[in-house]
């Protein structure tokens, strides 16, 4: 991925202002989870996408309870039950 060394200053809040390209490149729009993450030193953003609580995946996620599974976990868990 191409580096487009922006710098942004840091207001007295803690915000950072992410440039327009950055929120293209991510199809973030307002209103949008930022997943942040520290590694050694630097912060890594990333578009939030809700994961299952067993496997990881993030396609076909549904509710359960107040947990977040994916559709074939369920079906698994619903297999067991028999």
């Amino acid at each position: 991925m191409k580096s487009l060394g922006i710098v942004r200053q840091i207001d007295v809040l803690g915000r950072i202002v992410l440039p327009i390209e950055m929120r293209k490149r991510l199809d973030l729009s307002a209103g949008d989870g930022v997943e942040m993450i520290v590694e050694h030193d630097k912060i890594v953003l990333k578009k939030f996408a809700p994961a299952c609580i067993f496997c990881g995946g993030s396609e076909d996620i549904v509710e359960f309870g107040e947990k977040k599974i994916c559709k074939k976990c369920l079906e698994e868990l619903k297999a067991l039950e028999n």
